[in-house]
């Protein structure tokens, strides 16, 4: 994914009432969890067994969940950009592609776009993009040789059939597609006997917790004992993340010396690879894929603890950590690779739906509303291989990237590298699909089409945004619908309509920064929820019902590097937006290539109460626009007192780091406007804060 993977010959080129009674909020913790797994319909065993053991909640199928609103204006938008038409326009996935037989790309790439392009397909109930998907599909379900392995035969690497091992499991859950799961069987079986000769290696060897998360997809349809024994195979090969976070060595910016790769160095040795941003996210998954099979409560604590960790050593404001491409440190000017937003995504949806804990929700929403969009152009036809949170110009720079290139954030087809070009699609479709999800276990006969649905025993909202959802609950069809703005505004209705009356739980995530939200059923008012939690209400459910919340939305400063400050309100992030020119660097078929200069100075420290820093800061509301990221339709701006800082400089395209506060600022005080972080391509997302003046 780099310079240097691109020379190393063996990177092959390349997740109505309610009575108080029947209400609670909690956070769940592991040996709660735990204990109520056990105790789960299909557990077939206890924790610290040899056996499987669900996870707190239910990943719904592919296509349970639908958006709606503003969130199927942005997967149209997708749909009509890059996602939609790349194999037009990129060879990577064209014609040639060698997971569609031929002499083209037969590495990651291919199974990397199909991870993207079949959610955005079967979401949008978009035809032609199901035709494009079914192509690769059926190549593939047809490659399969009498011993069991498929795909391209240039290469016999594991880690690619990883990734569409993925794609498979959301195309069975979206279609019913009988074909899939005895492939996957044959090729699990090859893979069994396969690996103690030929183990895991390098990619595969870091990221064997995707294909155990495909394995486990595969043991509650089969109850195969076989594929326990793969699980703990991969477990015995993959590389141990949880061991290595739990004396985490990684504390500093990573050199190019520090971890092999100067002169003569090798991208795939162990320390480069435990260093690599894409890795790291999607590592945060593994302990919570581990402890399915596992049961232990240490390994559900995981994602959480490496997620601290990251924050501790490479947190940014955006939610993100700095990986460009490995870890770089908490500066603000350095960059997080867009494939790294996107694994990490699919990394907190996973271990959310295993481990119950909703501030996995909180950290997966703050990625999908600022860091997602905020790589991409607002059509979707470029993106940046790296985005900073202080991101003052996008030109051609070697600085300040850890081991990347020069072209690492322009916007463009495939800058840098080209993983990126054929992984970000699943951002969004894969966090629409995480909506929701259900509490309790599906019957294993079926469960891979949504008709095949026996039921579950509740509902969960783990994230929020427009959409409805159908699914089935303790044997009855339910449909709910959620009108919203969010994360715009603070306003979410569910309409819940049950094709009969039927008494479930309903779980609503309360994010950690509501304080003070109120919930209303039919009317009547819920017991105060407790941010942090999932609020319960159990009640009888019928056509009609209405749950009303409101999410209340101050803005908020959080602190950052050099005991800087962002602005945050709700679960969006706001920068100062700084006036672009975006310059033309070439044509690239159906696309182009951009670099982005600044037109205004930026240079800003805040002038902050350090009582109520928040005080100063007022906000205006607007409707959310068509194109909901954009910076012409931004539904939320602030504004903040601010003086210039004239020491503070950019060299070579690249913000200085951020002054340590308070910083002098002499100059008089201005109003300056935020606005979301996703709207402003370039921006100050982590700013100094001006010395009081008394």
């Amino acid at each position: 994914m780099s310079i240097f993977e691109r020379r190393d010959p063996s990177r092959r080129q390349f997740l109505k009432q309610v009575g108080l009674a029947g209400v609670a909020c909690s956070l769940p913790d592991a040996a709660p969890l735990l204990a109520r797994a056990a105790t789960l319909p299909g557990g077939d065993a206890t924790p610290g067994g040899s056996g499987f053991s669900p996870g707190a909640f239910v990943a719904l199928p592919l296509g349970a969940v639908r958006p709606k609103g503003w969130l199927q204006d942005q997967l149209r938008i997708q749909a009509g950009g890059l996602s939609g038409h790349l194999d037009e326009t990129w060879p990577d996935v064209g014609p040639n592609s060698g997971w569609l037989g031929h002499a083209g790309e037969s590495w990651e790439r291919g199974p990397y776009y199909l991870d993207g392009l079949v959610p955005l397909a079967y979401l949008l109930d978009d035809k032609g993009l199901q035709q494009k998907a079914q192509r690769y599909l059926d190549w593939t379900l047809g490659s399969q040789t009498p011993s069991g392995m498929f795909g391209p035969t240039s290469n016999d690497d594991w880690w690619p059939r990883m990734v569409m091992l993925k794609v498979l499991t959301q195309y069975a859950e979206a279609t019913g597609d009988p074909r899939v799961v005895p492939f996957m069987e044959r090729y699990f079986r090859y893979q069994l006997s396969e690996l103690p000769q030929r183990p895991l290696r390098d990619w595969g060897r870091f990221r064997w917790q995707d294909e155990a998360l495909c394995v486990a997809w595969l043991y509650e349809r089969t109850r195969n004992p076989r594929l326990l024994e793969l699980a703990h195979l991969l477990h015995a090969q993959g590389y141990a993340w949880t061991a290595e976070f739990e004396n985490f060595q990684y504390t500093e910016r990573t050199t190019a010396e520090k971890v092999g790769l100067g002169p003569g160095g090798n991208g795939l040795n162990e320390k480069a690879l435990a260093t690599h941003g894409v890795n790291n996210g999607q590592a945060i998954k593994t302990g919570p894929v581990w402890s399915l099979f596992s049961g232990s409560a240490a390994d559900r604590g995981a994602a959480a603890a490496m997620v601290r960790a990251l924050d501790r050593y490479h947190g940014l404001p955006n939610g993100m950590f700095s990986c460009d491409e490995h870890l770089a440190g908490p500066n603000p000017s350095q960059g997080s690779e867009l494939c790294t937003v996107v694994e990490t995504m699919f990394s907190l949806e996973t271990s959310l739906a295993i481990v119950g804990d909703p501030a996995l929700g909180d950290r997966l929403e703050k990625l999908a509303f600022n860091a997602l969009p905020g790589t991409l152009t607002d059509d979707m036809w470029a993106h940046q291989y790296n985005q900073q949170p202080n991101q003052v110009e996008c030109s051609l720079h070697r600085e300040p990237w850890t081991t990347d290139g020069p072209e690492s954030n322009l916007f463009g087809l495939e800058p840098n590298f080209g993983c990126c070009t054929a992984n970000y699609h699943q951002g969004w479709p894969k966090f629409t699909a995480s909506l929701w999800m259900g509490s309790g276990k599906t019957a294993a006969a079926g469960a891979a089409s949504l008709d095949g649905l026996d039921g579950l025993a509740g509902l969960v909202a783990t994230a929020y945004a427009p959409c409805e959802v159908h699914t089935v609950v303790r044997g009855v069809p339910i449909h709910v619908v959620e009108e919203t703005s969010y994360p715009f505004q603070g306003n979410v209705l569910l309409r819940v309509a049950p094709v009969t009356p039927v008494r479930f739980p309903l779980e609503l995530r309360i994010p950690g920064w509501a304080a003070g939200t109120t919930i209303q059923v039919n009317g009547h008012a819920v017991a105060a929820p407790q941010q942090g939690t999932f609020c319960r209400i159990d009640r009888v459910w019928q056509e009609g019902d209405e749950v009303r919340m409101v999410f209340p939305m101050q803005p908020r400063i959080s602190r950052w590097f050099h005991d800087s400050v962002a602005v945050e309100r709700g679960p969006l992030v706001f920068s100062y937006g700084i006036g672009e020119d975006w310059l033309k660097l070439r044509d690239r078929g159906l696309t182009a290539d951009w670099q982005v200069y600044p037109m205004t100075q930026w240079n800003y420290a805040l002038v902050l109460d350090p009582e109520a820093p928040a005080h100063g800061i007022t906000e205006t509301i607007g409707a959310t626009g068509a194109v909901p990221f954009a910076r012409k339709d931004t539904a939320v701006t602030l504004r903040v007192p601010a003086r210039k800082v004239p020491a503070w400089r950019a060299e070579e395209g690249v913000a200085g780091p951020v002054p340590l506060s308070p910083v002098k600022a002499d100059g008089p005080v201005e109003s300056v406007l935020l606005i979301p972080y996703a709207a402003a391509k370039l921006r100050i997302t982590a700013f100094p804060v001006a010395e009081n003046k008394g």
